[in-house]
């Protein structure tokens, strides 16, 4: 049973908005630091944002345009996006780990990954 899924991608013209969803169990969702993830054709899969109980970290590149949340009460992660950009294509990856290193790049719990496209 997937532990992590996402929904919420799909395509979308430049500067428009989308909004990321990541259902977790509730038993890792109380217990993890969360993050959001993608990666793009070809590319390395890059971090986004990291959410903890207490803070939010962006990437440079999303930073202003994104919005990472948490509600605890229905242990779930949010990515707001808004001017989205054709480089922002990506599948875009919802993690979560209960010891998080400083990037959550090996956490132990992945989902499946949902397609963001951005195109005219």
């Amino acid at each position: 049973q997937a532990q992590l899924v996402e929904s919420g991608g799909g395509s979308v013209q430049p500067g428009g908005s989308l909004t990321l969803s990541c259902r977790a169990s509730r038993s890792i969702f109380s217990e993890s630091a969360m993050a959001w993830y993608r990666q793009a054709p070809g590319k390395q899969r890059e971090w986004v944002a990291i959410i903890t109980d207490r803070t939010t970290h962006y990437a440079d590149f999303v930073r202003g345009r994104f919005i990472g949340c948490r509600d605890d009460a229905e242990s779930t992660l949010y990515l707001q996006m808004s001017s989205l950009k054709p480089e922002d294509t990506a599948v875009y990856y919802c993690a979560a780990d209960p010891k998080p290193s400083p990037t959550m790049r090996q956490s132990e719990y992945w989902g499946q990954g949902t397609q963001v496209t951005v195109s005219s």
